[in-house]
């Protein structure tokens, strides 16, 4: 799906119109009109504002399909061999070797601001990004993922 449906999509669901979501995003009318027409698109930095301003995942716009990423962290687990087990050893459905086994978390007791400090440098490093992008993009990402949605009882 394109940008410009995925945007004119989150509009259309929140119902609202072109100007009321260029105030939200503190842009002009005209950016919302081009994103929605193909014209131009959002950058990184205002996809995130988007998803956090109407609690739209993150992996909506770049057509991540959810089972196909850690509910935990977001890494791809699309090897068989990167899965984690349930309790009875069999593989895991939702998260990966390095967030699950054993049928619960491997890092317990810890909030989702203390999991993304302890993670962002290896996200960093995988992504190639710095450590602050990765910290922003995980408070971004994770929030709509299964473990943290179930910590704040959603």
């Amino acid at each position: 799906m394109a940008m410009s449906d995925i945007i004119s999509g989150i509009r259309a669901e929140k119902g609202i119109t072109q100007e009321q979501m260029a105030r939200d995003l503190f842009v002009t009318r005209q950016a919302v009109s081009r994103w929605e027409t193909g014209e131009t698109s959002p950058g990184i930095d205002m996809v995130k504002l988007i998803c956090v301003t109407y609690s739209v995942p993150l992996e909506r716009f770049f057509e991540m399909p959810m089972e196909y990423y850690c509910q935990s962290c977001s890494m791809p687990i699309p090897d068989p061999a990167l899965h984690g087990t349930e309790a009875d050893g069999a593989q895991s459905e939702h998260y990966c070797k390095y967030c699950y086994q054993g049928g619960d978390f491997t890092a317990k007791g810890v909030d989702l601001d203390e999991f993304i400090e302890a993670t962002a440098q290896m996200e960093a490093d995988a992504l190639g990004i710095t450590r602050e992008e990765a910290v922003s993009l995980m408070g971004t990402l994770l929030p709509h993922l299964e473990r943290w949605k179930a910590a704040r009882g959603e």
